[in-house]
C-alpha cells in the first residue's frame, strides 16, 4: 500500500483556499508536484463585509485577500467562487434545525460534506478538473487492487481526517491532501515562511465560521428564538423542577439546574437528554451520561465498505475532532419500524450501524458524527441518532 499511487500521472487540480497557511502550502506542493493548478476561494457568508478576528471566524474578505496574494506568489489564476446560498442552504440551515430537534451538529463535517467535497467537487468535476485539493492534515492511500483509502495523517496532534471521515469513495478518487505526510504544522509554518507566504503566522480557525464571536446560545436564540418556559424530568418521568427554555441546556451540564434538592439517593443530576419537541430537560445521576451504545442509521463508507458489515467486528470510535479514539465492535443490524433493532429479514427493516466501545464514552449527543478506524484507516462514519445509557445496556455485545 501507498500514499504515491494516489497522485501519479500530471493532473488539472483545483485548489481550495481558504486563506489560511494549511492550503496556500497545499496549493504550491501541487503545483511543485507539476499539477495543472488553479486557486479557488470560497465565498460563504451573506454579509461580505465581515473581518476576521484573530482566530475567530474563516471564509471573510481577508480569508480571500490573504488567499489572493498566496495564490500571486506561487503563480496560479485564481477566483472566487460564491457559495453562500448553497452554506446557507446546507450548513447553516441545517446546523439550526438540528438544534431545534435537540441534537447538536457539526457544522464542520457538513461542510466538508456538502461544500467543499460536494457542491465544489462537483463543480470542479463539470469544469473538467481531476481533484480538489485541500489543506487538510490526512492521507489518502492506495491498496494491492488500487481502491483509495482514507487514512490519519503522520501528525496525529494536528490530524483531520475525522472531519473528513464523511468522504465516500468516489470523493476520495478526487481529493487530495498534500499536507498528509508532514510531521508537523511547525513545519508547515516554516515553509511558508520561506516561500513569502503573509499567512505564516495567521492563527488557526476555531470557532464555528459563521459565528465569529463564538456565542453560540446567542447566535441560536436570535436566529430562532427561546423556548417558554417547560419542566425537567427524571429518567422515569417524574417532574423535578422548571427551566426558562430547553435549548438552553447541554448534555452532562450539572450548574444552573436549580432543582432546589438533591436526588432521593442524595447525588447531584447532571442534563442527559434535552427535548425540545415537549421542551423537557431530562436529568439523572453522572452514571447515567456514560453512553455504552451509539447508532445511526445516515452512515457512509470512507472508501471499500467492509465485506460482512452485519458480522461484528472490532474498530476504534472518535466522536469528536479532538477526542481520543475508542476502542468499540460494531456492526450494522436491522431496524425494525418502531426504531429498535430487529431480527434480520425482519418487515420494512431499514438498518443502522451500532457501536459499542468497550469502555463508556462520556456526555454524548444525539446529531454527533461518529468516526469508526481500523488502525489508521477512517472506515466511515455516523451521524448518531441515537445513545444507550450503560445503566440500560448489558455488557455483552450482539
Amino acid at each position: 500500500m501507498s500514499a504515491g499511487d494516489a497522485y501519479t500521472g500530471i493532473m488539472k487540480v483545483l485548489a481550495a483556499m481558504s486563506g489560511g497557511v494549511d492550503s496556500a502550502v497545499a496549493a504550491a506542493r501541487a503545483v511543485e508536484a507539476g499539477h495543472d493548478v488553479v486557486g479557488v476561494h470560497l465565498a460563504l457568508s451573506r454579509m461580505p463585509g465581515t473581518l476576521r478576528t484573530g482566530s475567530r471566524g474563516c471564509c471573510t474578505i481577508e480569508d480571500s485577500s490573504d488567499a489572493q496574494r498566496a495564490a500571486n506568489i506561487i503563480g496560479i489564476p485564481y477566483y472566487v467562487w460564491d457559495f453562500s446560498e448553497r452554506f446557507k442552504l446546507d450548513v447553516v440551515d441545517d446546523f439550526i434545525a438540528e438544534y431545534e430537534a435537540g441534537r447538536t451538529p457539526n457544522p464542520c463535517m457538513r461542510c466538508n460534506e456538502r461544500i467543499k467535497f460536494a457542491a465544489l467537487l462537483e463543480k470542479a468535476l463539470d469544469l473538467g478538473f481531476d481533484a480538489v485539493a485541500t489543506g487538510h492534515y490526512a492521507t489518502i492511500l492506495t491498496d494491492a487492487d488500487g481502491n483509495r483509502e482514507l487514512h490519519r495523517a503522520s501528525a496525529w496532534a494536528k490530524d483531520q481526517s475525522y472531519v473528513l471521515g464523511v468522504l465516500t469513495a468516489d470523493q476520495l478518487a478526487h481529493s487530495m491532501f498534500p499536507l498528509g505526510a508532514t510531521p508537523s504544522k511547525a513545519l508547515v509554518r516554516a515553509e511558508a515562511a520561506e516561500r513569502g507566504f503573509s499567512v505564516a503566522n495567521k492563527p488557526d480557525s476555531h470557532d464555528i465560521c459563521f459565528i465569529p464571536d463564538g456565542d453560540t446560545r446567542g447566535w441560536l436564540a436570535d436566529k430562532v428564538g427561546t423556548l417558554p418556559g417547560g419542566e425537567i424530568v427524571e429518567r422515569d418521568g417524574t417532574v423535578v423542577g422548571s427551566h426558562d427554555g430547553a435549548r438552553g441546556f447541554t448534555v452532562g451540564q450539572r450548574r444552573g439546574l436549580h432543582l432546589g434538592s438533591l436526588a432521593e439517593d442524595g447525588r447531584r443530576r447532571f442534563v442527559l437528554e434535552v427535548k425540545p419537541a415537549t421542551n423537557t430537560v431530562v436529568v439523572g445521576p453522572r452514571e447515567a451520561l456514560a453512553i455504552a451504545e451509539i447508532a445511526g442509521s445516515r452512515f457512509t463508507w470512507a472508501g471499500v465498505a467492509p465485506q460482512h458489515p452485519e458480522i461484528a467486528f472490532e474498530c476504534e470510535v472518535q466522536i469528536r475532532a479532538h477526542a481520543d479514539p475508542v476502542p468499540a465492535v460494531a456492526q450494522v443490524v436491522p431496524v425494525d419500524a418502531a426504531g429498535a433493532a430487529g431480527a434480520a429479514g425482519s418487515g420494512d427493516a431499514v438498518v443502522e450501524l451500532v457501536i459499542r466501545p468497550h469502555e463508556p464514552l462520556i456526555g454524548v449527543s444525539p446529531g454527533q458524527t461518529a468516526v469508526v478506524y481500523v488502525g489508521t484507516r477512517v472506515l466511515g462514519q455516523t451521524t448518531i441518532d441515537r445513545t444507550a445509557s450503560a445503566v440500560d445496556v448489558p455488557v455483552s455485545v450482539a
